[in-house]
């Protein structure tokens, strides 16, 4: 067993799940918060499982941070 941070953004239309410290890109997805952490969580195990323990950076992420930065569109 081994704990992730999970990222769960909340939007319109549902909410979106990613985990720090995975090597490439796994998202889980759900009407509910509950249901996008159990997505993140399925999907987690079945990339792994399909990937190897490799893709989990040797280095976990203590802290994580959230900012906001303006970029010229």
């Amino acid at each position: 067993m081994k704990n992730f941070k999970i990222v769960i953004e909340k939007h319109p239309d549902g909410y979106v799940a990613y985990p720090i410290g995975i090597v490439g890109a796994v998202i889980g997805q759900g009407d509910t918060y509950d249901e996008a952490l159990s997505d993140i969580k399925s999907a987690l195990a079945c990339y792994i499982e399909i990937f190897g323990q490799e893709i989990i950076e040797d280095t976990p992420s203590i802290e994580v941070f959230i900012a906001e930065a303006g970029v010229a569109v």
